[in-house]
C-alpha cells in the first residue's frame, strides 16, 4: 500500500477541507456537512448561486473554485465517492435561505454524482426552491460512448468559470443554463497517464509497466482506451489531439483551421512542473501547426487524481464572449491569476544584450617546457600577433590542444554513469550528466572554430563555454577556476606560471564556493594536484614528471574523500555514516588531469 501523508485514512477528506478553510478567510464550512461555502453569502442575494462538487481526491477541485466570480459552494464526498444527498440538499437550502435568485448545480457526468445531486434537486424543488442541474460530459476517450455517456473531467472547471462570470454579472438562471450548456457542447478533454493512483489505505487502482502509458483513463483511475509504449512528450501530445479530433470518434471535438480555443493543460497530480511545461509547449505548438488560435492557455493542477503521474488536455472552442467570461475576475484561489492574452510558441524573443569589448591584455609569451607539451613555442611581441598565432592558427599547437581536449571529453563521457552513481549517494545523481554536458559543449565548440593555442586565451575560452553550457554548481566552479587561472597566465612565459595559475584558480573557487580542503569536494583533488605542481618553481623540474606526480596526488586525494565528512555541497546534509563512496567531483577532477597527462 503506497505511503500517504494523512492523519487518518477515514478522516482525510474532512481534514483536507478543514485545512483549506483554515488558510482561506473567504471560505466557511457548513456545520454538520462536508460542504464549503463562500464567507460572504449575503452578497449572493438576488443573484444566481452556483453549487458543484463530487468525490475528494481531485484537489484543488472543487473547493478551490469557490469565490466571487465562480462557485458559491461545493459539496464533497469521501475520496473518489459521491457526496450524500443530505449534504447536497443542505447546501441548496443554505444558498436559498441567503436569498439566491436561483440555483444551478454543475455536476460531472458520473452515475453517483448524477443520482445524489439529482435526488437533492428533486427534494429542493419540492420545497419550492428554483434549482436546475447541468451535467458536464467532456471526455473524448471513447469512440463509441456507452449508455452512461461521456465522463465529466477537467473541462468542468471551464463551465464553473463561465457560469460564475455570468452569475457575477447578474445573468438570470435561464441565461446561465443556456450558455453553459452550449459551452459544454464545444469542449473536449483527454487524459494520459504514466502511473496509477491509490486511495489512502488502498493499493493502486491499476498497474502500468515501466515502459507503458495509458490513453483516455478517467480521474478515478478507470480504464482508458489504449495502452502504448511511453512516447516523447511531443509525440504523446500529437497522439492525444489526434484522438480528440478524429471524426471517426463519436465523442470527438471538431477543430478546423482558424478556430479559436481555450487550452487547459492539467496535471493529474504527480507530474513534475518541468514535464507539465514541456507538454504545454508541445500542445500549443501542435495546435498552432493545425492553424488553431489559442486564445488562452491555462497550465497547472486543476482537477487531479490524487498522485497520478499524468496530464489531461482540455480544448474549448470560444468566441469573444466566452473569452471575456474566462478572463473575468474571480477570487477563487485555484483559478490562475495570469495576464490575459493568446498563447503562442512564436513569441518574439528579447534581443540578447551586446557583449562589451574585453580589455586587451599583453601576452608576452606562451611559455616553455610544460607549455610546449600542450601548446607550440609561439614567440610574440604584441597582442595582435598573439591573436594571429593563437586564435587563427591551425598549426601543430592547435592540433595538440585539440587532442588533449578530445581526450578529456572522451574520459568524461565514458565516466558519465560512474559519476552519476557516486553522486546518487549524496546528491541528486546528475554529476555524470553535468560533466558529460561539459564534454559535449567543448566538442561542439572545437567543431565550430580552432581552439586558441595560447594558454591564457584557451582557459578563458573554456571558462566561457563551461559557464554557458555545463550548468549546475560545477559549471560555475570550473568557470571561476579557469577564469582566475587564465588571468594568472597572462604575460607569463615561465613554467612556474602554471603553479601560480593553479593556486589562483583554487583561491577563486574557495572565495566564492566556501569550501576548503578536507570538505569532501572537487577542491580536495585540485588542492593535492596544486601542491605537487609547486615543484615547477624549481629550475631543474621535469614538467612531465611533475604533472604525473600531480595526477597521482589528485587520484589519491579523490580516493581519500571516501573517509571524509562532507563540509560543503549537497553531501554536507547527509550523515557521514551513509557516505561510503568517494566524492564524484573529486573523482572527475582527477580523471581530467589524468586525461591531460595521457
Amino acid at each position: 500500500v503506497p505511503k500517504k501523508l494523512v492523519t487518518t485514512v477515514s478522516g482525510c477528506a474532512d481534514d483536507a477541507l478543514a485545512g483549506l478553510v483554515a488558510c482561506n478567510p473567504g471560505l466557511r464550512l457548513l456545520q454538520g456537512h462536508r460542504v464549503v461555502l463562500r464567507d460572504d453569502l449575503p452578497a449572493i442575494r438576488g443573484r444566481v448561486a452556483l453549487l458543484s462538487g463530487g468525490g475528494s481526491g481531485h484537489e484543488p477541485a472543487h473547493a478551490g473554485y469557490i469565490g466571487k466570480g465562480m462557485l458559491t459552494g461545493v459539496v464533497a464526498g469521501a475520496v473518489f465517492a459521491s457526496p450524500s444527498v443530505g449534504s447536497v440538499l443542505a447546501a441548496i437550502r443554505a444558498v436559498a435561505q441567503a436569498g439566491a435568485a436561483g440555483i444551478l448545480l454543475i455536476v460531472k457526468n458520473y452515475t453517483g454524482d448524477r443520482l445524489n445531486f439529482g435526488m437533492a434537486l428533486e427534494q429542493a424543488q419540492a420545497e419550492g426552491a428554483n434549482v436546475r442541474m447541468v451535467v458536464v460530459g467532456d471526455d473524448c476517450a471513447f469512440t463509441t460512448p456507452g449508455k452512461a455517456g461521456r465522463r465529466g473531467i477537467c473541462g468542468t472547471i471551464l463551465i464553473h468559470k463561465v457560469a460564475g462570470a455570468l452569475a457575477e454579472a447578474g445573468a438570470s438562471l435561464d441565461e446561465i443554463e443556456k450558455k453553459v450548456m452550449a459551452a459544454a457542447k464545444v469542449m473536449g478533454t483527454l487524459g494520459l497517464s504514466l502511473s496509477p493512483c491509490s486511495i489512502p489505505g488502498s493499493k493502486p487502482s491499476f498497474q502500468l509497466a515501466e515502459d507503458e502509458m495509458e490513453l483516455g483513463l478517467g480521474i478515478h483511475g478507470e480504464a482508458g482506451v489504449r495502452r502504448m509504449k511511453v512516447l516523447p512528450a511531443d509525440k504523446a501530445v500529437e497522439t492525444m489531439l489526434k484522438h480528440m479530433t478524429d471524426p471517426s470518434n463519436a465523442s470527438h471535438l471538431s477543430l478546423t483551421p482558424g478556430s479559436s480555443v481555450v487550452l487547459v493543460v492539467n496535471n493529474l497530480g504527480g507530474l513534475s512542473c518541468l514535464e507539465l511545461g514541456i507538454v504545454a509547449g508541445a500542445a500549443v505548438r501542435c495546435l498552432e501547426n493545425r492553424g488553431i488560435c489559442i486564445a488562452r492557455a491555462l497550465v497547472g493542477s486543476f482537477m487531479t487524481a490524487l498522485e497520478m503521474a499524468g496530464v489531461s488536455l482540455t480544448v474549448m472552442l470560444v468566441d469573444e464572449e466566452l473569452v471575456r467570461l474566462i478572463d473575468a475576475k474571480t477570487t477563487a484561489m485555484a483559478w490562475p491569476n495570469i495576464v490575459a492574452g493568446p498563447a503562442t510558441t512564436r513569441r518574439e524573443e528579447v534581443p540578447a544584450p551586446t557583449e562589451g569589448p574585453r580589455k586587451p591584455q599583453d601576452e608576452t609569451g606562451i611559455g616553455t617546457e610544460l607549455l610546449s607539451l600542450v601548446t607550440p613555442p609561439c614567440a610574440s611581441v604584441s597582442f595582435r600577433k598573439v591573436q594571429e598565432c593563437a586564435l587563427l592558427s591551425t598549426g601543430p599547437g592547435t592540433a595538440r590542444v585539440q587532442r588533449v581536449l578530445e581526450r578529456v571529453c572522451s574520459i568524461l563521457l565514458d565516466m558519465q554513469d560512474k559519476l552519476n552513481e557516486l553522486d546518487r549517494e549524496a546528491g541528486d545523481g546528475d554529476c555524470g550528466h553535468t560533466h558529460a554536458r561539459a564534454a559535449q559543449a567543448i566538442r561542439e565548440w572545437m567543431r565550430s572554430r580552432p581552439p586558441p593555442a595560447a594558454p591564457a586565451q584557451l582557459l578563458s575560452a573554456l571558462a566561457d563555454v563551461l559557464l554557458e553550457q555545463m550548468g549546475g554548481s560545477s559549471g560555475v566552479l570550473y568557470g571561476l577556476f579557469l577564469t582566475a587561472a587564465a588571468q594568472s597566465l597572462r604575460g607569463r612565459s615561465d613554467s612556474p606560471a602554471w603553479a601560480d595559475a593553479m593556486d589562483a584558480g583554487i583561491e577563486a573557487m574557495q572565495r566564492y564556493g566556501g569550501a576548503a580542503p578536507g570538505d569532501r569536494t572537487m577542491l580536495d583533488s585540485l588542492f593535492a594536484a596544486a601542491h605537487a605542481l609547486h615543484s615547477l618553481r624549481s629550475p631543474s623540474a621535469d614538467p612531465l614528471q611533475v604533472l604525473a606526480t600531480a595526477v597521482q596526488s589528485a587520484e589519491a586525494a579523490a580516493e581519500a574523500t571516501r573517509h571524509m565528512e562532507a563540509g560543503a555541497g549537497r553531501a554536507s546534509y547527509i550523515c557521514s555514516s551513509r557516505l561510503e563512496q568517494p566524492d564524484p567531483g573529486a573523482v572527475a577532477v582527477a580523471a581530467v588531469l589524468g586525461a591531460v597527462l595521457e
